[in-house]
């Protein structure tokens, strides 16, 4: 029986576009290594994925006594969260619409020896 521990980042304020091109290098890492990859990205995305990231190994350590060094990311995705409707005044008294997206960030880690017993 596989352990699968789980973290869910919902209503993240960005677009899940601009978080795909984060979690796209991370997928299939060590969770260790992955912290060390995201630290260093330039991206806005990636701060809030590390911290999810870190989220993630803390349920795995306190929850079910894991080691931080067998996890890695066995699934990581980022689905559309609700679309926020919002106006941008413009000359001559008009309005311009805009669409404030957000992102639901999922992280599903497991321990390494899994797939040997399997």
């Amino acid at each position: 029986m596989t352990l699968d521990v789980r973290a869910v980042l919902r209503r993240a304020p960005i677009s899940p576009y601009k978080v795909r091109r984060v979690i796209n290098v991370i997928r299939g890492k060590g969770a260790v290594e992955a912290l060390h990859m995201l630290r260093f990205m330039p991206h806005r995305g990636a701060r809030m994925v590390e911290k999810l990231l870190k989220s993630a190994i803390a349920n795995a350590e306190e929850n079910f006594g894991l080691h931080r060094d067998d996890l890695y990311i066995y699934r990581i995705y980022a689905d559309e969260g609700p679309r926020y409707k919002r106006y941008r005044f413009a000359a001559r008294g008009r309005v311009k619409p805009y669409r404030r997206r957000t992102s639901h960030i999922t992280i599903i880690l497991r321990e390494r020896g899994w797939e040997e017993e399997e």
